[in-house]
């Protein structure tokens, strides 16, 4: 189920949400302090490709620096790919084939605003990470 789900995902909404945080990181690693922006971006970017089978969970020993960067991420990048997934999701909703995958866009919406400190694991072994 969760094969089906990935690829009517993908072909839906997760190409074009990958394509957004792919442009995310590749503008945000211009410069050398964006570099863990960019690639925090592709981390997500490639969770935003293949969602279902995976989840996030947060990450031990994640602290201030990770909070100063997540506000500086949600200045930077956070809203912008925020925006995406509650448009997409909106759009998905709105046929009944879509609405899980609807609010599959929505659970995303938490880590496309704040992803340092969080990791990404299987759902076969969410806690793998900590």
């Amino acid at each position: 189920m969760k094969t089906i789900l990935n690829i009517i995902w993908l072909i839906l909404c997760g190409f074009w949400m990958f394509l957004g945080y792919l442009l995310a990181g590749v503008l945000l690693c211009i410069t050398v302090i964006g570099i863990p922006f960019g690639i925090a971006a592709f981390r997500i970017g490639v969770y935003a490709l293949w969602p279902f089978g995976h989840t996030v969970v947060d990450r031990a020993g994640a602290g201030a620096p990770s909070c100063v960067g997540n506000v500086l991420w949600l200045v930077l990048a956070g809203w912008w790919l925020a925006l995406g997934h509650i448009v997409t999701g909106i759009a998905l909703c709105v046929t009944i084939i879509g609405i899980p995958l609807g609010i599959a866009n929505f659970k995303l919406i938490p880590v496309s605003l704040l992803p340092l400190g969080k990791e990404i694991v299987r759902t076969d072994q969410p806690f793998a990470a900590r």
